[in-house]
């Protein structure tokens, strides 16, 4: 108040020591939608793994905590909004930087609208509306309401986020925990379903189900835990910004696992592995069925969980996109005024809307093409997530290359393990492209010039993007000029120094 008052200019930079750790823990783990993402994968997933599916969920944690051993290093070194775009540019150079940003910035455009309408969609279901939830034109006003909402709520503040994120998390940890203890206590009571089995350790075994099935398991796996990197976009308004942010992705990866699990083995011993594999492509069907045989008048607290979850994740998912692409304009990646910071709040409120406006037009776009469309769009969102954690394992050990024998910690945590998480993620990129280019596994089961419509849409964004950055480099040539570093003597792991971007 007293520089405005003196006519000082307004902060240019994000709101500093706006949340804490645990704000950051919370918005990593509601950007992931525990609820929806169960919701979403259990069917597929079990018809896949059968009662391995809890094995599979592990499985496919191991990829995701070695990817946040990287970013948490990652960003010991550079507390930047924009983390894989910033990360990668710096030591792999502004090619590979600005592809791995344009990646993080477009899976939010592909999954806000999607959300959204599951938000709305479940939300309609837990107060009986169902007739409103099945009509097209009433759900997706109020899906683009919503984004809307959660759009204004992210520009308005990073505490103004927070507070609503730790009410969601509480409202959808409390549901699915209270879903995951009756169905339990019903399985060992006698009175679950027909098709119920005792839960058994032997369920945690990846491999049970066979190879293929792991691998089909696992790309399912990487889109339940996506998202708790969010945390770490937040790094430049979090209090010890080089280390709670990170601390708080690796916090995120654990608790998804517990929770994931927990109700695998809840819904797996409950339902049988034969009623969700019947059902695996209805996940509205199956969990609020699922919801009215276990908790009987109570069905409405399952059908809330996904709502709420849905509605979190709506809006921490516009968080990355938008401090990705604030990152990208100040260094010249993307147009300048997409890094204004509102004077008042803070936030990058233009780059917020630009997201946000983007993401509806494509929602609403996809949709008058198919409601499968747009969950093809949904699958594509593979691609893109399992190459920018793959590229941002890369960048660690790149970065920390020199560093990397001084220990044996540093060569696990800093080189072997985020590389062996990338190459996973490579690994499951292949079997995704090969899956992908038959138009038979996409949800339309339509063909787009021979190949499989995700595969096109995901192709698409890639080729979009790179023409982007070509325009880019012939008017903005400043960001190109950067070179590839290595990490200096006061990067190095266990000093517990960092150094942030010059101005900020």
């Amino acid at each position: 108040m007293q520089d405005e008052i003196a006519g000082a200019d307004p902060p240019s930079g994000l709101k500093a020591d706006a949340i804490g750790f645990t704000d950051a823990l919370v918005i990593g783990l509601n950007s992931t939608s525990p609820a929806y993402s169960l919701a979403a994968v259990i069917g597929p997933l079990v018809a896949l793994a059968g009662v391995y599916a809890p094995g599979v969920l592990v499985a496919s944690f191991v990829p995701m905590l070695l990817i946040a051993s990287a970013f948490y290093y990652l960003n010991r070194a550079d507390q930047d909004c924009g983390t894989t775009f910033s990360w990668v540019t710096r030591a792999m150079g502004p090619w590979a930087g600005w592809l791995g940003g344009w990646a993080v910035a477009m899976t939010g455009v592909l999954v806000i609208g999607s959300l959204a309408d599951v938000a709305v969609t479940f939300g309609l279901l837990t107060v009986g509306l169902d007739g409103l939830a099945g009509n097209d034109v009433v759900r997706q006003a109020l899906a683009v309401l919503l984004i809307l909402v959660m759009t204004a709520v992210c520009v308005i503040g990073t505490e103004a986020s927070a507070r609503v994120q730790n009410v969601l998390i509480l409202a959808q940890v409390a549901c699915l925990l209270a879903f995951a203890v009756v169905a339990l206590q019903r399985v060992y009571a006698g009175t679950a379903a027909a098709g119920a089995l005792l839960p058994a350790v032997g369920w945690l075994d990846p491999f049970g189900a066979g190879g293929a099935a792991l691998t089909g398991g696992l790309l399912l796996g990487v889109f339940t835990y996506w998202g708790w990197e969010s945390a770490v976009n937040l790094t430049e308004e979090v209090k010890d910004p080089s280390s709670a942010p990170g601390r708080a992705g690796v916090w995120s990866t654990v608790v998804l696992l517990v929770t994931y699990v927990s109700v695998a083995f809840a819904v797996v011993a409950y339902a049988g592995p034969a009623f969700l594999s019947d059902n695996a492509g209805e996940e509205e069907y199956v969990f609020s069925l699922l919801a009215e045989s276990v908790l009987g008048g109570w069905d409405w607290v399952l059908l809330l969980a996904v709502s709420t979850s849905a509605v979190a994740s709506t809006q921490t998912t516009i968080i990355p996109a938008s401090r990705t692409v604030l990152s990208m304009a100040r260094r010249g990646a993307l147009p300048a005024h997409l890094a204004r910071i509102h004077p008042r709040h803070r936030t990058p409120h233009t780059s917020t809307w630009w997201v946000a406006g983007v993401a509806i037009a494509w929602y609403l776009v996809v949709n008058r093409i198919s409601a499968n469309a747009l969950f093809d769009s949904l699958t594509a969102l593979s691609l893109l997530i399992a190459f920018y954690y793959a590229l941002t394992g890369v960048a660690c050990a790149v970065y920390y290359r020199h560093h990397l024998t001084r220990s044996v910690r540093g060569f696990l945590f800093i080189g072997a393990g985020p590389v062996v998480g990338a190459l996973l993620l490579t690994w499951l990129l292949a079997e995704a492209v090969i899956d992908m280019a038959d138009p038979e596994n996409s949800y339309s089961g339509v063909s787009w010039f021979g190949l499989g419509p995700p595969l096109v849409i995901g192709l698409g964004i890639v080729l979009t993007g790179v023409a982007v950055m070509l325009v880019r480099r012939r008017s903005s040539a400043a960001y190109w000029s950067e070179r590839p570093g290595v990490a200096g003597p006061e990067h190095a792991p266990g000093t517990g120094s960092s150094r942030r971007r010059p101005g900020r």
